[in-house]
């Protein structure tokens, strides 16, 4: 059974509030768990049935006949401990059973529950959240594959900092008293723990809007998130005269204007994960 899940707002900095519990953020991808007499479908967020690419969730430790959980499924590699969004990803888009049983083995994912829905025929997304909370923790076992995310009260500031230091995806904050809704409210609030850097705009694309970056004199990415239309203007002025080359797809520049730009982390590859222009550099 598939139940909408509720959606996070963003705020910009990390808060205290006895009103609030804060959570880590897992950098993974939503996942709904409905279980059912020893049976398992999983969904995203959007309603796309992943039960085949993560087995190893199939044996669900839990203390019910009937349950929905919702939380994030996500890959930890055992020997940094970090958590890493492009080999979750990389497991999410196996689809030959072959290639699944070898990501099982060598990839295995962990799913970290953070909410319960339903509970032995019972809908119990109008409880509070402390309520869902309490009835997760007694029912659900924490074991190789399953955890229950931890959380604490009231001092979202703190754990950011611990966040930062672990150089993980950020926190989210939840209203105790929240209600759970499928659709996105500001009950729920998630901080991104962002890094920063400079780089140099090497080009721009034609049709959709989306600037080159360079960083070390590399392709580092495309800048298309939080561009200002001023910004773009300015930069388009500028532009005109540095053009050294295009083709289909592009135009390129002489890499003279500087950026800086927020992103979640650098992937594998060296390139920036969803960068956000933050402004230009002198």
């Amino acid at each position: 059974m598939f139940m909408a899940p509720m959606l996070l707002e963003k705020r910009e900095q990390p808060f205290e509030d006895e009103r609030f519990i804060f959570e880590p953020k897992i950098d993974g991808h939503r996942l709904i768990l409905s279980y059912s007499d020893g049976s398992v479908r999983l969904y995203t967020r959007h309603n796309n049935e992943v039960t085949r690419q993560y087995p190893e969730l199939h044996d669900v430790p839990i203390d019910a006949d009937e349950a929905v959980l919702d939380g994030e499924v996500a890959y930890v590699n055992p020997q940094t401990g970090a958590v890493e969004f492009e080999t979750v990803m990389e497991r999410f888009m196996m689809t030959k059973p072959q290639r699944i049983n070898d990501g099982r083995t060598r990839l295995p994912v962990h799913f970290f529950a953070f909410d319960i829905l339903r509970y032995n025929g019972e809908d119990v997304r109008n409880q509070p959240l402390t309520e869902r909370k309490a009835l997760l923790d007694a029912i659900l076992t924490n074991t190789a594959h399953f955890s229950r995310v931890l959380s604490v009260d009231g001092s979202g500031i703190a754990l950011f900092n611990t966040i930062k230091e672990r150089k993980l995806e950020g926190i989210v904050a939840k209203r105790k008293d929240s209600v759970y809704v499928g659709r996105r409210s500001d009950n729920w609030l998630k901080v991104i723990n962002y890094e920063y850097a400079d780089v140099h705009i090497a080009g721009y694309r034609k049709d959709n809007f989306g600037w080159l970056a360079h960083y070390n004199g590399r392709p580092a990415g495309i800048i298309e998130l939080a561009v200002p239309a001023a910004h773009r203007k300015a930069f388009y002025g500028v532009a005109q005269s540095i053009v050294t080359g295009e083709d289909h797809e592009y135009v390129y520049v002489q890499p003279r204007i500087k950026a800086r730009v927020r992103f979640r982390n650098w992937t594998k590859k060296g390139y920036l994960r969803t960068p956000e222009f933050v402004s230009f550099v002198k």
